[in-house]
């Protein structure tokens, strides 16, 4: 029986239409690993951080860190073994009905991503625990919840697992999740495929959804 831990972030807003500041993809990202050792070694890389005087905030969040402190990261990460699943979704080639609101556009991005991305490599017998990175407001996050949740017992084969969401600051293995998702995403939005580089090797799926498509909705 094998237990794998999967932690999810995700990246873009909801925002369906064109001004500046709003994200061209919605990115589902997921890192699936055996154990959790690198989050150990994350907090080591925090307490060395703060010896040397380095600037360090209260947790790792790739976007607002200075370039140095990144190379460290992804250096530490890439150190032990996890994989990386993306599922890609341009918006402004998401038919109406799928965005009628935030929760329907989520949920849908979250079906397809845990249908293909994790759920077809997982055995009957497998145990797998799922913890995703909390959003938005209490209200939001708790729809949000619930739609994960009722995706996984749609998609997950095995009996045996678990769900569960807390802010990235409380899980260092949220913020692996948090570098590869940010590392996709410079990729597609702005073509800076420099971190995406430093991962690729460890991506097993990535999916762009509507990648085919040609109508633009917006």
């Amino acid at each position: 029986m094998r237990r794998l831990y999967v932690f999810a972030d995700e990246a873009g807003d909801f925002a369906f239409k064109r001004h500046e500041g709003a994200s061209q993809y919605y990115i589902v990202c997921t890192v699936a690993m055996e154990d959790c050792q690198v989050a150990a070694d994350l907090l080591e890389l925090r307490r060395e951080l703060i010896w040397n005087g380095s600037p360090v905030r209260d947790y790792f969040h790739c976007t607002n860190e200075r370039q140095e402190t990144r190379d460290r990261v992804f250096a530490t990460i890439l150190e032990r073994d996890f994989t990386v699943q993306a599922t890609i979704l341009e918006k402004s080639k998401a038919q109406p009905q799928l965005r009628t609101s935030d929760q329907r556009f989520y949920q849908y991005a979250w079906l397809y991503h845990l249908r293909y991305a994790i759920g077809r490599h997982l055995q009957p017998e497998d145990e797998i625990q799922i913890t995703a990175a909390t959003i938005g407001t209490k209200k939001i996050r708790t729809a949000f919840e619930d739609s994960v949740r009722d995706v996984c017992r749609q998609t997950i084969k095995s009996r045996q697992f678990k769900t569960a969401f807390c802010p990235c600051s409380h899980d260092p293995c949220l913020q692996v999740a948090d570098y590869c998702t940010w590392a996709i995403q410079r990729k597609f939005e702005r073509g800076d495929d420099r971190s995406f580089e430093l991962i690729k090797d460890r991506i097993t799926y990535q999916y762009n959804l509507f990648g085919r498509g040609a109508t633009h909705y917006y």
